[in-house]
């Protein structure tokens, strides 16, 4: 067709063509923008004076054993409290596990609860922001607590990629501290809009290494030691330490997340 125009108005057209084709793409641009901030302002908070459910997320491995005390104690206040049992070996992709914890809300929510509370133990912290994320989870969760979780990856995950990749499964791969995961879910708002977060670390961590990758941009974020000066708690003991379990439990009440009085750290062990 343009062939058939003299060479001015070729000219003409082509750059009429060009100009509409930019305004196209800006037009599309603001549009995509746009419903990525629709998405966001859609967020509905849920009553921070409630006591909804609480779902406990394992970590690799998906070991429940290591949640029953805190469970336990949780339930002796008269809380609703599930663990969550993860997909296959617990080592799995990171991303379906958050499809596992989606499966969980649901049972809690149809059970008639209007919200959840979460807490997400190592790599189980990682796996509540996924499915927060991917699940539109700020109008479905009050509260998520994390323990120890290797937030922005950690210097485990990455050496046993390194040295051993064999041996080394999906959820491994994705806890490498530059993998695709840990960049794109640092990249923007840690803590997104919904939810209050928490997160709890031990200075003492030797697997969720250096111990700070536990912590999180706009969450309440402080150590154990912080409380407990000088107290010893090592990544495994996180979540039956009692000093922690009181610190777990005071954030999971009604009023607003603080940071814990010392009186925690004289917990006494449960039974």
């Amino acid at each position: 067709m343009l062939s058939a125009l003299s060479p001015a108005r070729r000219r003409f057209v082509g750059g009429l063509l060009v100009l509409v084709l930019a305004v196209v793409v800006v037009l599309g641009g603001t549009v995509a923008v746009r419903a990525v901030r629709s998405g966001g302002a859609g967020v509905t908070p849920v009553a921070q004076d409630a006591q909804p459910p609480v779902l406990l997320v394992p970590g690799y491995g998906g070991a429940t054993s290591d949640l029953e005390p805190l469970a336990a104690a949780l339930r002796a206040q008269g809380r609703d409290a599930t663990i969550v049992h993860l997909a296959g070996d617990g080592t799995g992709d990171l991303n379906v596990q958050a499809g596992v914890l989606q499966t969980a809300v649901r049972a809690a929510v149809g059970g008639g609860a209007d919200s959840v509370d979460i807490v997400g133990y190592s790599a189980g912290g990682v796996t509540a922001r996924l499915w927060l994320r991917a699940y539109d989870g700020g109008s479905v969760a009050r509260r998520i607590v994390t323990l120890g979780s290797p937030q922005h990856g950690t210097d485990l995950a990455s050496l046993a990629s390194d040295i051993a990749p064999d041996a080394c499964p999906a959820a491994c791969r994705q806890l490498v501290t530059d993998s695709d995961l840990v960049r794109s879910l640092n990249d923007g708002d840690e803590t997104p809009a919904g939810p209050r977060w928490v997160s709890i670390w031990t200075a003492d961590d030797r697997v969720s290494t250096p111990p700070e990758t536990a912590s999180l941009a706009g969450a309440l974020d402080f150590s154990v030691q912080s409380v407990c000066a000088g107290r010893q708690v090592t990544h495994g003991q996180l979540p039956t330490d009692p000093a922690v379990m009181a610190m777990v439990l005071a954030e999971l009440r009604r009023t607003p997340p603080t940071l814990p009085p010392a009186s925690v750290c004289s917990a006494a062990p449960t039974s």
